[in-house]
């Protein structure tokens, strides 16, 4: 196999965390041809990309080109300056025609700076959000399969060239994920219910504990509910940072939702209401075995 639209283009991922390393793992397993570059601002990383045979070289080309696919893998707060740098560059980079994408969790921050910086939407950029993930981060958790059989969403806009989205579909649809598009503003918004929202109440849940005084004796005695609920509260404490201030709104709205579904819960405990309890319950799991039980499409992590 080739990389997507192309023989002889390379592959540049900037950022070699856990999603930047597990592309090019998932690549080599696929044996696709076509360079592997390697960009990130900390050397000690690309060593170890280098070294787990994720790599063919490392930073910048000052050629890229039409045949060049450029994923950009770093933080949502940090993609502008990515962005910044590919349209400063001589006006070379973006405009040299390599297809870009990037894989940030919330889109409209990332399309308003692309506008800022460029003077409008890039044709050769599509914005794009793998929905997989681990607690685990850095390039020694990548793993080539991360993304078989989840979902990625892009969300190309009028601007965006047909061809450039189907150049970043293919290479998603290689590394084995199912490629939907969605709107910038429906993704923001679903995701904030979906994954940013579940995040923020293992974090938050996580630290009422553990500033509690019983904290020793609930962490020791823990069982598996609260260590399947808590897990994603191991996630990357940077990612998810700017993830919550640039979806800020959609997060602080579907709280508002949580707020009023928690306050008719205590209601309900307060009053003693069995019979309310268990409808809240049943409707509840009713919908996660419809819709989440055995779904193919996996979740963002």
């Amino acid at each position: 196999m080739v990389l997507p639209g192309s023989a002889s283009g390379r592959l540049v991922i900037c950022g070699f965390g856990l999603i930047g390393g597990s592309i090019a793992a998932g690549v080599r397993e696929a044996g696709m041809a076509g360079a592997i570059v390697g960009v990130d601002a900390d050397p000690v990383v690309l060593d170890e990309a280098r070294r787990a045979g994720l790599l063919d070289g490392a930073g910048w080309p000052a050629d890229l080109g039409p045949d060049d696919l450029v994923l950009i893998a770093v933080p949502t707060l940090s993609v502008a300056s990515i962005l910044e740098a590919l349209w400063d560059a001589e006006q070379g980079l973006l405009a040299g025609g390599a297809v870009v994408s990037d894989v940030a969790s919330v889109k409209q921050p990332v399309l308003d700076a692309a506008r800022d910086i460029c003077g409008g939407l890039p044709a050769n950029f599509v914005p794009g959000h793998p929905i997989a993930g681990s607690e685990r981060s850095g390039v020694g958790a990548a793993r080539a399969d991360l993304f078989r059989d989840h979902r990625v969403i892009l969300t190309p806009v009028a601007e965006t060239a047909p061809a450039a989205r189907q150049r970043v579909a293919g290479l998603w649809q290689q590394l084995g994920a199912e490629v939907v598009d969605m709107a910038v503003d429906e993704h923001d918004r679903v995701l904030a219910m979906t994954s940013h929202l579940p995040h923020l109440l293992a974090f938050a849940l996580v630290d009422t504990l553990g500033r509690s005084p019983e904290h020793e004796a609930v962490f020791r005695f823990a069982a598996g509910g609260f260590r399947d609920f808590t897990r994603i509260a191991s996630s990357d404490p940077v990612m998810w940072s700017d993830i919550f201030t640039a979806n800020a709104a959609a997060v602080s709205a579907v709280l508002d939702r949580l707020d009023a579904e928690l306050a008719e819960l205590r209601g309900l405990l307060e009053t003693g209401d069995r019979d309310g309890l268990r409808t809240i319950f049943a409707r509840a799991k009713a919908l996660r075995d419809a819709h989440v039980t055995g779904h193919a499409g996996g979740g963002h992590e």
